[in-house]
């Protein structure tokens, strides 16, 4: 069998306000606004790197490390502290730091999605 072209288009976060968490996001990755919808919003980046949030009043985040984690975003970055800062400032929450893994931090964002700041190589 042929394998048919499947390509990837977003990674969609369920969340009570799309339009709130995704001005959280534009700020922290400095992407714009491509579709703009009090039920479904659409950030950019470069080309081919897109993020939706899709209105769900029913999201429960995971409570972690408890839940475990099942799918998270990983954001590479140069500064680390400087990068965590301005994530928090925007008003996410550090779960975990570096102490038992230096290349990596995980937080949440403010509605509940674990992301990790991971140091570039």
């Amino acid at each position: 069998m042929t394998r048919p072209t499947i390509d990837m288009d977003y990674t969609v976060l369920d969340c009570p306000d799309p339009v709130a968490l995704a001005r959280f996001y534009t700020e922290l990755l400095g992407w714009s606004v491509v579709q703009d919808d009090p039920d479904w919003t659409v950030i950019e980046g470069a080309p081919g790197l897109r993020l939706a949030f899709q209105k769900s009043p029913e999201f429960v985040p995971l409570y972690w490390p408890r839940e475990g984690i099942r799918i998270h975003v990983d954001f590479v970055v140069d500064d680390m502290d400087a990068a965590e800062a301005f994530a928090v400032n925007l008003g996410a929450r550090v779960l975990d730091d570096d102490a038992e893994h230096p290349g990596f931090r995980v937080l949440q964002d403010p509605v509940g999605h674990l992301f990790c700041l991971c140091r570039r190589d």
